[in-house]
């Protein structure tokens, strides 16, 4: 019979911090009920999505 093996949990999130408009967290907080998602799995995805698509121009 096989082990059933358990390893620790890789804990890769922190926590932080940021100041925000009103009406953003406000949006948010509305998008979150209408999605069903908390306002932090919201947020981390629209982070993720500007890193993803982000171009830096240069003043070159």
């Amino acid at each position: 019979m096989d082990k059933f093996i358990i390893t620790p949990k890789e804990d890769r999130t922190v926590i932080m911090t940021i100041r925000i408009d009103r009406t953003l967290q406000e949006a948010y907080t509305a998008l979150a009920a209408r999605t069903n998602r908390s306002r932090n799995e919201l947020i981390c995805m629209a982070l993720q999505y500007a890193l993803d698509h982000m171009e830096i121009k240069t003043d070159k």
